[in-house]
């Protein structure tokens, strides 16, 4: 006896064309928001933690790969529904996280790595693959996302085989550059 529930119906009536274009053009703008932003500081409110915001990112990042794990066993165990809620859930802390993230570097910029030897080399390992692929995952994730939400599941699946493990590096190194920056932050 399967304990398999039928897929969710459609959720959204647009056609791939547009869709994928507004996904291009959402990634883009978030992309360079990213970008420009980062290269800018502005002064703190005062007696604000400036660090507050890395924290919230890590718990962000955190919950998310949490999620994620759930997504995958309820999608693995059929429950679609509890996926559908699990996995837009995860998109919903992800967007709340970019929005810390940008608010924590426009606060407080950049901070260099103080650690040295195989820690140092370590650290500089995970960022390079972690900022690249936080880069460019986003309108693969918001694809996936799409698909599921118009009903096309076949492609949703043959998606997410690919698109959920990068997803799960990036909320989990996020996590981990967390912790190994963190001692370094200066107020």
């Amino acid at each position: 006896m399967s304990t398999k529930q039928p897929y969710p119906p459609r959720a959204i009536a647009v056609a791939e064309k547009p869709a994928k274009r507004w996904i291009w053009v959402v990634s883009g703008i978030v992309f360079l928001a990213v970008a420009v932003l980062n290269r800018v500081q502005v002064p703190a409110p005062q007696g604000l933690d400036i660090h507050v915001f890395a924290k919230v990112n890590a718990v962000l990042n955190s919950l998310v790969s949490l999620l994620l794990l759930v997504g995958l066993f309820t999608a693995k165990a059929g429950k679609w529904s509890a996926h559908r809620k699990v996995m837009l859930s995860a998109m919903v802390l992800s967007i709340l996280f970019l929005v810390s993230y940008i608010l924590h570097h426009l606060f407080a910029g950049d901070t260099p790595y103080g650690g040295t030897g195989a820690m140092k080399v370590a650290y500089y390992i995970i960022l390079l693959t972690h900022i690249p692929l936080a880069g460019l995952s986003l309108p693969f994730i918001l694809t996936t996302a799409y698909r599921a939400l118009s009903a096309n599941y076949p492609e949703h699946r043959r998606m997410a085989k690919r698109v959920w493990p990068v997803w799960f590096y990036v909320s989990v190194t996020g996590v981990v550059v967390y912790l190994m920056i963190s001692p370094y932050y200066v107020s």
